[in-house]
């Protein structure tokens, strides 16, 4: 693992905002960690369309900008300036990230744009999968792992974006944002808006405890399926290890806050024997 990348535009917008999938990607090989660093701000541009946006119109203008920015890398038109198209730009003219497989990423986002949240837990999987799980696969093709082993990448990504959700209700209620699903918290009396007027509240929490315990038996199929995978695509794996620490710990009512000394440990020494 070096880290001479760390000093480079993109390796310091991901450590900036995204460290848990930087840390990850320090454990790919040299010569693709400039790439995955792009693709890892890309990924941040998506998430943060709704965050930054007065309004659902404007986010789904962010997104159709960035969709336009893939495909105009793709036609091999030139790249608009902005600090991330122009290296996402270059990664997809070289065939390192696969525009389509990007695109998709920005439109299983566009759910977030909805008013009147997801509605279900099936909407809420294909969310997950879509967006977390997006960018699992884009990772695991950048690092040529094998095909077979992709669907089980993207069930990776998935629950880390699980656990990302499930960590951040306090935060996003503060954006006026919810994305649990509609029908588990009906199952709990509850609304979207209740979430964003109580989200600490017990019955929020019962809601978070029983999704995470829900995603609990997945995870030793999952790591079992991994273990085969290239130690070369290793790093789109890795946010597994703080998946299954958070999901943990949500299902037994903790509360899962800044990453602390142990769950960067867990990361590294993952990374140093090359399973997950």
């Amino acid at each position: 693992m070096a880290t001479q990348d760390a000093v480079s535009p993109m390796a310091e917008f991901a450590r900036r905002h995204d460290p848990d999938r930087f840390l990850c990607a320090l454990f790919a090989p040299a010569a693709l960690r400039e790439r995955l660093f792009a693709l890892i701000a890309y990924n941040h541009e998506l998430a943060r369309a709704r965050e930054a946006a007065r309004t659902p119109l404007i986010a789904l203008m962010r997104l159709q900008w960035w969709r336009d920015a893939v495909e105009h890398a793709a036609a091999g038109r030139p790249a608009p300036r902005h600090e991330v198209a122009g290296p996402l730009h270059a990664a997809i003219a070289a065939g390192a990230l696969d525009a389509a497989g990007l695109i998709a990423m920005a439109d299983a986002r566009e759910i977030e744009a909805e008013e009147e949240g997801i509605p279900t837990r099936e909407a809420f999987a294909a969310y997950l999968r879509g967006t977390a799980g997006g960018f699992a696969v884009a990772a695991g093709r950048l690092l040529s792992a094998p095909p077979a082993l992709l669907p089980a990448l993207q069930r990776a990504g998935a629950l880390y974006g699980l656990a990302g959700v499930l960590r951040s209700v306090p935060a996003l209620a503060g954006q006026g944002r919810c994305l649990l699903p509609a029908d588990a918290l009906a199952e709990a009396r509850l609304t979207p808006q209740a979430v964003l007027a109580e989200p600490r509240a017990e019955a929020v929490g019962r809601v978070v405890r029983g999704l995470a315990a829900a995603a609990l038996p997945d995870l030793p199929g999952l790591r079992a399926g991994l273990r085969t995978l290239p130690r070369p695509a290793l790093a789109a794996a890795l946010p597994l290890v703080l998946a299954r620490r958070d999901l943990g710990r949500l299902a037994a009512g903790r509360a899962v806050g800044e990453r602390a000394l142990g769950d960067r440990a867990a990361v590294t020494w993952a990374g140093l024997r090359g399973r997950v």
